[in-house]
């Protein structure tokens, strides 16, 4: 392995005065409820609007202001994500009458959460895609209450029109125009205007990630997600001005994201490396992403296939492009990734948009140990069973001996009881 552009390290994440401060927001909402959420409204985003919750005739307003082709695309948009959720709701069944032991019957329902905030960060850029993304696939679960809630535009009473005309396409039941770390902790603990929540879902600064962070247990969220990052896995097929394209899409989210390629050819990391400059020179968005290319791009050369599949397993990347001549050599052996784009053809921002997976995905090497937001992160797999006198005979003697090994003795009585009377 050699490196071709080098990255310089992330600072540390572990901030104690950014833990700090959260913990009090938290603690002041809990306190105070809406009256803390007006001031942190008005302190962070200029909006003083003591009503929280964003009305009918808001929604219609923000309808308004969209071109018929803004309304239809996001209609084709939320179609396609529907359809991909609705496939993976059809993958989850239940399960009955399994018997390890003769009348002992068991089995597990798929439940959905009875409610959950689907948060959508304001910041930089609206996203409104990801409105269609975390409310499509608990409207899809069969959430029994969706909210949502988003900062207002600075210095302004209002979320994005595109937010809030996405949200109401996806399904929202309610909206509110709040955001940050008070916003979380406003849903995780409830106030006067605003309903606790069972899991909150979605990306933020790291405010909210921190508030997530500290909230959870109190209230399920998705997971702890960082800045936005791209691995790449090419070979001499690869097309440079297309990965350089790509780099950049994922550069130009914040100064902290992360584009690296990992490639077998030499000749295509220095081609590559040219491209980005040469597309940095046009790009409206340059101030951003040659900033965060330059501090956090990567650009790897490894060895062979073999070695590129071992860093990409270890780096565990959001996004995971590959693009090499030997596709069925590569590809089940890539084990941790966000989302996996196979092929020249299969650009990453097509899943940010349109394709019909899911773009809220784990960063920071989460990939590890869990996937992105899908159906299922809205759903409980809860087990259930039904015992005859035949299966209590022959389980007690088995669970009483294992019982009184531990010391639980009332663990032991309650099985021999049923033995004894039943």
């Amino acid at each position: 392995m050699e490196i071709i552009k080098s990255a310089i390290t992330r600072a540390n994440d572990d901030n104690p005065q950014l833990t700090a401060n959260v913990a009090d927001i938290i603690a002041r909402v809990r306190r105070e409820g809406d009256a803390a959420l007006v001031d942190y409204n008005t302190r962070f985003d200029g909006n003083s609007r003591k009503d929280l919750q964003v009305t009918r005739q808001e929604i219609d307003e923000a309808y308004a202001q969209l071109s018929q082709q803004e309304i239809d695309d996001l209609k084709a948009a939320a179609a396609n994500i529907r359809a991909f959720a609705q496939a993976q709701l059809g993958s989850m069944k239940a399960l009955e009458d399994i018997s390890p032991t003769p009348g002992a019957t068991l089995g597990h329902r798929v439940i959905p959460v009875q409610s959950c905030c689907c948060y959508v960060p304001g910041g930089s850029y609206p996203l409104y895609s990801t409105a269609l993304m975390l409310v499509i696939p608990a409207r899809v679960a069969g959430v029994g209450k969706v909210v949502a809630c988003s900062p207002t535009m600075k210095g302004s009473g209002t979320i994005h029109p595109n937010i809030l005309a996405a949200l109401d396409i996806a399904g929202a039941d309610e909206i509110y125009r709040v955001g940050g770390a008070h916003g979380i902790a406003a849903f995780a603990y409830g106030t006067e205007q605003i309903p606790a929540v069972d899991i909150i879902v979605g990306p933020g600064n790291q405010y909210v990630t921190e508030a997530k962070r500290q909230c959870y247990g109190q209230v399920g969220i998705d997971f702890v997600a960082g800045p936005s990052e791209v691995l790449v896995i090419a070979d001499d097929t690869a097309d440079p001005e297309i990965l350089a394209a790509d780099l950049l899409a994922q550069s130009e989210h914040d100064l902290l994201a992360k584009g690296i390629l990992v490639t077998t050819s030499r000749k295509l990391a220095e081609q590559t490396i040219g491209a980005v400059e040469a597309q940095l020179a046009t790009l409206e968005t340059a101030g951003i992403a040659r900033k965060s290319w330059e501090d956090y791009g990567e650009v790897i050369l490894a060895e062979d296939l073999e070695e590129a599949i071992r860093i990409a397993n270890g780096h565990a990347p959001e996004h995971l492009e590959v693009i090499v001549r030997e596709e069925d050599g590569v590809i089940p052996r890539l084990v941790n990734y966000g989302s996996l784009f196979i092929g020249q053809a299969t650009a990453e921002v097509f899943g940010d948009y349109v394709s019909g997976t899911n773009h809220t995905l784990p960063t920071l090497r989460a990939a590890r140990y869990t996937g992105g937001v899908w159906v299922g992160t809205f759903l409980k797999v809860c087990t259930h069973q039904r015992m005859t006198t035949d299966a209590v005979k022959a389980l007690a003697p088995l669970t009483s001996r294992m019982a009184r090994g531990e010391g639980l003795i009332a663990h032991a009585r309650a099985a021999e009881i049923r033995a004894e009377k039943l």
